[in-house]
């Protein structure tokens, strides 16, 4: 009895082990999106990129510099769909939920620009 309980216990790890890992794509288009979520001439550091809270997702925390001001602690979490890998269905920050249009021109006027690809801050 004790061998399978063990076996069991093995199978569980190794599936949370899964679940946690990151995928590069989603992290990529996550700090794509990082750029948009600070002021005008603001620097974006990723400091920690890491699976995020619900399936599907990844928080970036990050810091926000300014000249002639404060570093600000900030982080986002991005959660993607189902329909593919990289389709952001959600973006979060400590500043509260990014919807509706703003979401919709972030994904499909932004995200794949060269422009994007330009502002994305380094991986951490």
């Amino acid at each position: 009895m004790r061998p399978r309980r063990l076996g069991l216990l093995a199978a569980l790890l190794s599936l949370a082990a899964c679940s946690g890992s990151l995928d590069p794509e989603q992290a990529r288009t996550c700090r794509r999106a990082l750029p948009t979520l600070v002021p005008a001439g603001a620097r974006v550091t990723v400091l920690r990129t890491a699976a995020g809270p619900q399936e599907r997702s990844v928080r970036i925390d990050f810091a926000q510099e300014r000249e002639g001001r404060s570093t600000v602690p900030r982080y986002a979490v991005c959660q993607f769909s189902g329909l593919s890998r990289t389709d952001l269905s959600g973006l979060t920050s400590d500043r509260g939920p990014v919807g509706g249009a703003a979401l919709y021109l972030l994904k499909h006027y932004y995200l794949d620009t060269p422009d994007a690809a330009l502002a994305e801050p380094g991986a951490g």
